[in-house]
């Protein structure tokens, strides 16, 4: 199951990270840049729903798929954060506490397994809510500008940033009490 047709688009989706960092170095017009950065981003993204449908509807679950599809998106999250603080669009604090997070959930759910308790933080809405808000965004920084002549993204995908760690903090806070009791039973052993 490495080389079905979910589990390329997932691979895409980190072969994605440096084509979407070099847009940001291309001898192009900065709306340009951003309109690129932005479209790539989107569709990438998009596979991610993609996938993990295809992989149901077309009987191509698998182990493997289902450890790659969560690392890939959080290379092309964390990687579009980086991309966004260096362009001084996204607050720094912002993406430690996302990238934080991230880390110390992937380790949780690590150990979690580990010990045979994975279930009791298995993917929960408040997550994949997060998941949505961060998705929308990014690319709302990432263009930068105005659409429809009203909708200056620059700000809306400020806010929806600020939601998103908001929606980090309490989704980390709810995996973790989630784990606390498993937690509270090997230390105490």
């Amino acid at each position: 199951m490495f080389l079905t047709i979910p589990t390329i688009m997932t691979w895409t989706r980190i072969v994605a990270i440096p084509l979407i960092v070099g847009v940001f170095y291309a001898p192009l017009e900065p709306s340009t840049r951003n309109l690129i950065a932005t479209a790539m981003f989107v569709v990438f993204a998009t596979t991610d729903w993609l996938d993990g449908y295809l992989a149901r509807k077309l009987n191509q679950t698998s182990s493997f798929g289902a450890f790659l599809d969560p690392v890939a998106d959080k290379f092309l999250v964390c990687a579009s954060l980086l991309v966004l603080v260096h362009l001084q669009r996204a607050d720094v604090f912002v993406a430690l506490i996302i990238i934080g997070r991230e880390i110390a959930i992937s380790a949780l759910r690590e150990w979690m397994a580990q010990i045979g308790a994975s279930k009791s933080v298995a993917v929960h809405m408040l997550g994949k809510l997060k998941t949505t808000v961060q998705m929308v965004a990014i690319p709302f920084l990432l263009y930068d500008g105005r659409v429809l002549g009203a909708i200056d993204t620059g700000v809306w995908g400020t806010w929806l940033i600020w939601i998103a760690a908001v929606l980090t903090v309490w989704s980390m806070v709810y995996y973790l009490q989630k784990a606390l009791p498993e937690i509270r039973a090997r230390v105490t052993r």
